[in-house]
């Protein structure tokens, strides 16, 4: 039996991911941000010259980006589509139970997903446009109904001027196992919730969001979110 040989070139990208270390410095950048390597070493619990040598790797295979500013340099994903693929993977590891979860709570509960809204927040949110018939799917991508469209511009939470067809992505949640809302619009409702209309507030060192108490009462006036759903032990 003749026997196949991958090229080499399929697995350097992930070889790249599994090193504990480089994994845990892409989900620090998973919300969007650029960080310095000084950071990233921190989070990553390693020290500066390891962490060097890691993001040497991630930009040269093409994960991370690095912006030089002045005498530092910062690193961010390279794109959304690493964003999503990230995420994706993430997404096939098991699920642990409420009690043994890794990290912090809030990030369970609702975070950024590179600049859209996850976690149990924004996936019970995606449950609550499609029951209000505001959100229509089409294969894996989504867009508002025009019901849909009008009552977020009424709550603020899109601009008067949004686009007719404002569409979006089915991103798969990798603490939820169940979609979110992503790509354009999944992000223009994350910037009405947190800038526009105050709802949600962000952590400075975190991708973490918490509801401010005006958010909270506005979700569960509006989406049939309650407080008592955005909990540690998950959504399901």
């Amino acid at each position: 039996m003749r026997k196949t040989v991958w090229p080499e070139h399929l697995f350097k990208p992930a070889a790249a991911l599994a090193e504990p270390s480089r994994a845990a410095m892409l989900a620090a950048l998973l919300d969007g941000v650029a960080l310095p390597a000084g950071e990233l070493a921190e989070l990553a619990g390693i020290s500066a010259a390891t962490a060097s040598a890691h993001l040497a790797r991630l930009v040269a295979e093409g994960f991370v980006a690095v912006e030089p500013q002045g005498r530092h340099r910062y690193y961010r994903l390279a794109n959304a589509d690493v964003a999503a693929a990230l995420e994706a993977m993430a997404s096939l590891m098991p699920r642990p139970p409420p009690r043994q979860r890794p990290g912090d709570p809030a990030l369970w509960r609702a975070r950024l997903c590179y600049h859209h809204l996850a976690g149990q927040l924004g996936v019970l949110l995606r449950e609550s446009l499609l029951q209000r018939g505001w959100l229509q799917l089409d294969g894996d991508g989504c867009s508002l109904s025009r019901a849909g469209r009008d009552g977020l511009q009424r709550l603020d939470l899109l601009a008067a001027d949004s686009p007719a067809m404002l569409r979006g992505r089915l991103c798969l949640d990798w603490t939820e196992r169940r979609h979110h809302v992503g790509g354009t619009l999944g992000c223009d409702l994350a910037h009405g919730m947190i800038e526009r209309v105050g709802w949600l507030r962000r952590h400075p060192r975190s991708r973490a969001l918490t509801p401010t108490p005006l958010g909270l009462a506005a979700l569960a006036r509006e989406f049939g979110i309650e407080a008592d759903a955005l909990n540690a032990g998950g959504s399901g």
